[in-house]
C-alpha cells in the first residue's frame, strides 16, 4: 500500500478541522472526468463526516492527455493567491467541459477577481511551481492517474465511489482496541 510521501500542511488547500481524526487527501486533474465524477462524492463525504474529516486537494495535471490541466491548476491558484481557491476549485468542476481560456476568465470575473491579472499570471508561470510541487510529491507517492486518494496517509486502492470511500475513512476514525 503507498504511502503519501508529504505530510499534509499548512502550505495545502485545507478545508474541514485542521484537528479532525482523518485527513483525506485527493490528487486531482480539474479536467479529467473521473475527477469530475469523485467531485460531487468528496463534497458528500464531507458533509457525512463534518468535523471529523479535513480534506486536502494537491494539483495533478496530466496534461499529456488534458490540455487544459495545467491551465486549469493554475487558474486555482491564482484564485488561491486572493483567497478563493475553494470557490475557484468548485467552478472548476462545475464547468469541466467548457474549459478554454475566456471561461477561466469569466469565472475569475465571477468570483470579483480580475481576468487581466490572470492571463498575467499564465503567461508568467506565476504558479507554476507550486503545481510542479503538487506533482512532484504526488509522483513521490506513488499517483500515476487521478483521482487519488490518501486516507490518513495511505493510498485508498479500493472504488472511488460514496460507499467504498466512507467505509474506509470510517475505518480510520474507530477508536482502536474495541
Amino acid at each position: 500500500m503507498s504511502k503519501l510521501s508529504v505530510a499534509v500542511d499548512a502550505e495545502d488547500h485545507l478545508q474541514g478541522n485542521t484537528e479532525a481524526g482523518c485527513i483525506f487527501v485527493e490528487y486531482g486533474d480539474y479536467q479529467c472526468p473521473h475527477c469530475g465524477q469523485a467531485y460531487p462524492v468528496v463534497k458528500d463525504l464531507q458533509r457525512e463526516f463534518g468535523g471529523n474529516l479535513l480534506f486536502a486537494f494537491r494539483n495533478f495535471p496530466m496534461s499529456q492527455i488534458h490540455p487544459w490541466a495545467e491551465d486549469a491548476a493554475e487558474t486555482a491558484e491564482f484564485a488561491a493567491s486572493q483567497g478563493r481557491f475553494w470557490e475557484m476549485h468548485d467552478l472548476l468542476f462545475e464547468n469541466q467541459k467548457s474549459f478554454g481560456t475566456a471561461l477561466f476568465g469569466q469565472l475569475a470575473e465571477r468570483l470579483g477577481l480580475s481576468a487581466v491579472e490572470l492571463q498575467i499570471a499564465a503567461d508568467q508561470g506565476t504558479y507554476r511551481s507550486r503545481i510542479r510541487a503538487d506533482f512532484t510529491g504526488g509522483i513521490r507517492s506513488g499517483v500515476n492517474g487521478t483521482p487519488t486518494f490518501f486516507i490518513n496517509g495511505y493510498r485508498h486502492n479500493g472504488p472511488l465511489h460514496f460507499t467504498s470511500l466512507r467505509g474506509a475513512i470510517a475505518r480510520t476514525l474507530e477508536p482502536h482496541g474495541t
